[in-house]
């Protein structure tokens, strides 16, 4: 009897203490300012995919001249994807259709994306997107810009 208490408090500790890290983790990424929601989903095909498979929610965080994005279900303290401002290059944008619409946040808008050689889209709000889009048109001069 006390080993099974004491077992299942040690399981009922370490889940408290993952969701504290959990937690800790979203406050550092957010601590330097300049996030926002974004869902991702990388190396899309050509013809518009909407089964609204291989999309993975995330924060993205404006650093200098390129975006870090970071899942939001992990522990890890460094960025999954880090997109340069230089490389992207905004190709399309559209709203969420079929059962992309519930893989992704209610107020979301679509931007299809090239990024060098790889084809990518994020999934933002309105308010995020225009932020967004001003970010990569306050570019410094001499770099390449190209917003859709």
């Amino acid at each position: 009897m006390f080993l099974a208490l004491w077992v299942g408090g040690l399981v009922v500790a370490l889940v408290l203490i993952g969701l504290f890290v959990f937690g800790l983790r979203r406050r550092l990424i957010q601590r330097s300012g300049g996030t926002f929601d974004c869902s991702l989903r990388w190396n899309v095909p050509e013809e518009p995919d909407l089964s609204g498979k291989g999309w993975v929610y995330g924060v993205a965080r404006y650093s200098e001249d390129r975006i870090n994005w970071f899942r939001v279900f992990s522990y890890a303290p460094r960025p999954r994807r880090v997109l340069e401002r230089s490389a992207i290059e905004v190709v399309a944008r559209r709203l969420p259709e079929g059962e992309e619409e519930l893989a992704l946040l209610s107020d979301a808008v679509v931007l299809g994306c090239l990024h060098g050689e790889t084809r990518l889209e994020l999934a933002m709000s309105d308010d995020a997107l225009t932020g967004f889009l001003a970010w990569l048109e306050a570019a410094p001069p001499g770099q390449r810009v190209n917003v859709a």
